[in-house]
């Protein structure tokens, strides 16, 4: 006789644990599960802090070693004398002990106030809430896009293992993921831009926009101002997302579960859809996710080379200098964007696979 012929038998197996220890055993186990994930989420946001004020020393040793006089670079080309240099640097702490600098900093980012910028005279937060607008139109249309192809492209290049289009997108992708991308950036200017040959220039050499525009126009020419940089962060993103599912789901394809599916005789695309990519989600997971911290933090090189007016294009700005206030704020916000996504990946990771955080 089948199991499916004695009901009690199947409750047995699996009733059976709840069922056989004191009337509390169920609530205890249910009670581990959550200490068990509550230890680590506490092991999670522990890690999360020691590495945010590792990146607050960092932020303010790390360009201090930058060779130039923030102070010399400031006056440049105006006669300044040796007492008016000496109060420039008194006016902006540079006088006093390098530890003495480092607790102030520290005990002013712990609160908010990253400083003042020495080039623009502003509040560092004032002036980085003044370019997020730009980065996150830019960089968030780049990654939404970049993200959805690769994971897309990723899934059917490894479900086809060994075909052509496996072969070409994995080829295309490892050639992309090569190029630099401020190099592929000069390259589409000076096609698409400047235009070559055949091809007339179509699209604007930098900026954000026109300025001769209003309403739906205006969301036009920013649109338009958009395309060439958006098209070089896409084609250099989406190919680590490409390859990093394509990989985690050839991990997959050989598990029995999906043998299994299989000889239930579901269908090959379910199969894919409801089995293969939801295990194989964890390591693209933590790629989505720094991507998204890619966001906050913007593309140095790519908005520098296409006169973007965000964050990255400010932190070219402060390097110049050093603008030691605004490069250590920036520095700070987007470390600190990509240690808060790794922590989020990290919590959600329980939810896609049980078995992490037990």
């Amino acid at each position: 006789m089948s199991t499916a012929d004695t009901p009690g038998v199947v409750r047995d197996a699996v009733d059976g644990p709840a069922k056989s220890g004191p009337s509390g055993a169920t609530t205890r186990t249910g009670s581990g599960n959550r200490t068990a994930y509550l230890v680590y989420v506490a092991g999670k946001l522990g890690g999360a802090a020691v590495s945010l004020f590792a990146v607050l020393v960092t932020s303010f040793f790390l360009f201090r070693i930058i060779p130039g006089d923030p102070v010399k670079a400031m006056t440049h080309g105006v006669p300044t004398s040796a007492e008016q240099l000496a109060t420039l640097r008194r006016q902006f702490g540079l006088d006093l002990p390098l530890w003495q600098q480092f607790t102030d900093y520290c005990g002013k980012a712990l609160t908010g106030d990253l400083g003042t910028s020495y080039q623009f005279h502003a509040p560092v937060g004032e002036l980085i809430a003044q370019k997020v607008p730009a980065t996150l139109l830019l960089t968030g249309a780049a990654v939404v896009i970049y993200s959805a192809l690769g994971l897309w492209l990723g899934t059917r290049s490894a479900w086809h293992n060994g075909g052509l289009g496996d072969r070409l997108s994995t080829g295309v992708a490892l050639t992309l993921w090569s190029v630099p991308a401020f190099w592929l950036g000069l390259l589409l200017i000076i096609v698409f831009s400047v235009g070559i040959g055949p091809i007339p220039g179509m699209f604007p050499t930098g900026g954000m926009e026109s300025g001769d525009s209003s309403g739906f126009g205006y969301v036009i020419d920013v649109a338009h101002h958009m395309v060439l940089p958006v098209l070089t962060l896409v084609a250099v993103g989406y190919a680590q997302t490409l390859l990093v599912m394509r990989s985690s789901l050839l991990d997959e394809m050989g598990s029995d579960y999906l043998t299994t599916a299989r000889a239930k005789g579901l269908r090959d695309d379910l199969v894919r859809r409801r089995h293969a990519v939801p295990n194989a989600l964890l390591p693209t997971v933590t790629m989505v996710f720094i991507n998204l911290g890619h966001v906050a933090g913007g593309s140095i090189l790519v908005e520098t080379v296409f006169s973007w007016p965000g964050l990255g294009g400010l932190f070219y700005q402060g390097l110049s200098v050093p603008d030691l206030p605004l490069v250590q704020g920036l520095f700070l916000v987007f470390a600190g964007t990509m240690i808060v996504m790794n922590l989020l990946a990290d919590l959600i990771y329980p939810l896609l696979d049980p078995r992490v955080g037990r």
